[in-house]
């Protein structure tokens, strides 16, 4: 097997002078030849694409990320398919276990919580299986950013509030200081601030913001194991949510919503529902 890394630099150069075929041949939502990289949804096995259900239904070998994808859902949808957890296992022991399985005529399912494009690391593994002759696709899901704005009865975007929606993550080992942008997002006003990989770090974000002088009754959200069964959610302002976090005792899986829309404050009407699209028709009717 090539090395991950010499694989991934390989695809990467490749990709910046010739653009992939598949990209104009294939639509997302497309069964396509290859190993799916599913996203499993927030954890509600419900919030799973009608196209993921059916390929991990049918599905050999399921390659999930742990915890991170409710149980519920493997015994629902994979129990029938040999499930092998990715925590704790490299690309090297990844890459080999699905390309062997695929190449052996089983179907191969790799199964990611969330989406696959909002930190799911999917990349990386797929250019690493092409790099070994094994074809590989994407089946979105529902990020947790979206069941905690269901689960909050709100939306990230409101005409008035928030015309923008910034996903990111906090400052750690895996992100330099100069890198976290929470601040900037928090300051433009108008932007729904949704904090990935944060829940851990709430406290301290939260300290940083308000020692960067932003207003500490910015209303604040944290929608813990959005969709599951024990999904809580902890309200508060930039001023106070640190300490309630704390409390609660929650360390992960939490989805930190930072900006007047987590509570659907001060919204204004939209023009869709006002008359306003329906002007054009209007006034052609009266010309006539």
């Amino acid at each position: 097997m090539t090395d991950p890394q010499e694989a991934i630099d390989a695809e990467t150069d490749a990709a910046g002078v010739e653009r992939d075929p598949r990209v104009d041949q294939r639509t997302a939502g497309e069964t396509q030849p290859g190993i799916p990289f599913i996203g499993a949804g927030p954890g509600d096995p419900g919030l799973l694409t009608v196209t993921g259900k059916e390929l991990v239904e049918a599905a050999d070998l399921v390659v999930h990320a742990g915890s991170l994808v409710n149980s519920e859902l493997l015994d629902t949808y994979c129990d029938d398919a040999e499930q092998v957890s990715s925590i704790g296992k490299d690309l090297e022991e990844l890459v080999p276990l699905m390309r062997d399985a695929y190449e052996g005529g089983r179907d191969v399912v790799r199964l990611h919580s969330g989406d696959p494009a909002i930190y799911g690391a999917a990349v990386e593994q797929m250019d690493a299986l092409e790099h070994e002759g094994v074809p590989t696709y994407i089946v979105p899901g529902v990020t947790s950013a979206f069941a905690a704005s269901a689960t909050l009865r709100t939306q990230l975007t409101l005409n008035g509030v928030a015309n923008h929606v910034a996903f990111t993550r906090p400052q750690g080992k895996t992100l330099d200081a100069e890198d976290d942008h929470i601040g900037e997002f928090v300051e433009m006003g108008d932007v729904t601030t949704c904090i990935y990989l944060g829940t851990h770090a709430v406290d301290e974000t939260m300290d940083r913001l308000l020692e960067a002088g932003h207003d500490p009754e910015t209303p604040v959200a944290v929608v813990y194991h959005a969709s599951w069964p024990d999904e809580d959610v902890i309200e508060g302002t930039i001023e106070t949510i640190g300490e309630r976090v704390a409390s609660a005792g929650y360390r992960a899986s939490a989805m930190v919503v930072i900006g007047d829309a987590a509570r659907k404050a001060g919204y204004e009407r939209s023009y869709l529902y006002d008359g306003w699209a329906n002007r054009d028709a209007t006034d052609s009717e009266a010309d006539d």
